[in-house]
């Protein structure tokens, strides 16, 4: 096993090595998490997000928390295409150069690569820039993490006194323990099944449209989160699928050397939630601002995440 794993790795870097170098001809273009921030602030643009995971299941490969099928895999394949000028695809950046990343995430992302490159020169626009995935991503990846609280200030900006419905799995809990939706008007949620999302669409799509176009949606369930988006940007939403900006957030709040699991990820149903907020006292954060020094802010509760939901499906 662990030659195998040797000559996997010399391969993926040796045909990584041919691109970066212009030897093999690299046709997709992705901009940086700056370019995409400032789109993101300044546009109405909705978003979309594919990462690693929905890449692999469009080849048929079955995720952690949801399972692969024809249909999922051509209805990714077809969104991956780049259809509307108003609903921007994000793909991870890594097609030019991984010198910026660390040592780990270089090594993942050649592996991933080597296996998945076809996907995307078949499927991906040549004809589009696509964001970064990166933006909802963008803690863990770099070796100089110090454009890292620039970025998150920037990105708060983008749902700055907006209404908002976060439509979430049951044990996401974006923003809870943390101030990353502080800058928002107004919070509501949307609570979906931990796994296999993709059957309850329907539910969770009539549960979205009760509300007016004027929300911002932001979505937290995975391989779903795809068609949802695609569905709510249709009927006239802005939608931005935000994956597990919160758990990089997270990371970069504790200012985590590594990858660390987070607590509230292991609480789930209502019940849990109020056991949570019966027992807890507020949580002052003490975070670094990116003109330096350090901001003071106050975590949200599981009380106030309770109040926001309004649908359990």
């Amino acid at each position: 096993m662990r030659i195998k794993r040797k000559v996997k790795d010399s391969l993926a870097a040796a045909v990584y090595f041919l691109y970066e170098k212009g030897i093999l001809r690299n046709r997709i273009r992705v901009q940086t998490i700056d370019e995409t921030i400032w789109e993101l602030v300044n546009t109405e643009k909705s978003m979309v997000r594919f990462g690693d995971g929905e890449i692999v299941m469009i080849r048929g490969v079955d995720l952690m928390l949801q399972k692969a099928s024809p249909e999922i895999g051509a209805g990714l394949a077809r969104i991956l295409g780049y259809e509307y000028d108003g609903l921007m695809v994000t793909i991870p950046g890594v097609f030019d150069t991984l010198s910026d990343h660390r040592k780990a995430s270089r090594q993942f992302w050649k592996d991933h690569l080597l296996f998945s490159r076809k996907t995307y020169e078949k499927y991906c626009n040549p004809n589009r820039i696509y964001g970064t995935t990166f933006v909802s991503r963008c803690y863990y990846y770099p070796k100089d993490r110090s454009k890292c609280a620039e970025w998150f200030a920037k990105i708060k900006k983008i749902w700055e006194n907006k209404d908002i419905v976060i439509v979430e799995g049951t044990k996401t809990h974006n923003g809870v323990g943390n101030d990353l939706f502080d800058t928002a008007g107004s919070i509501e949620r949307i609570i979906c099944p931990p796994k296999d999302a993709y059957a309850a669409l329907p539910e969770i799509m009539e549960a979205c449209g009760q509300y007016g176009r004027d929300r911002l949606f932001l979505l937290s369930i995975g391989v779903a989160a795809k068609f949802l988006a695609l569905e709510l940007f249709q009927k006239g939403y802005r939608v931005l699928d935000i994956g597990n900006m919160d758990l990089e957030y997270e990371w970069y709040v504790r200012q985590a050397p590594d990858k660390i699991p987070i607590p509230k990820h292991d609480i789930m149903g209502e019940a849990a939630n109020r056991a949570m907020a019966g027992q807890e006292t507020p949580t002052r954060l003490l975070l670094p601002l990116p003109e330096g020094g350090i901001s003071v802010r106050t975590a949200m509760s599981y009380g106030e995440y309770l109040e926001q939901v309004k649908v359990w499906l």
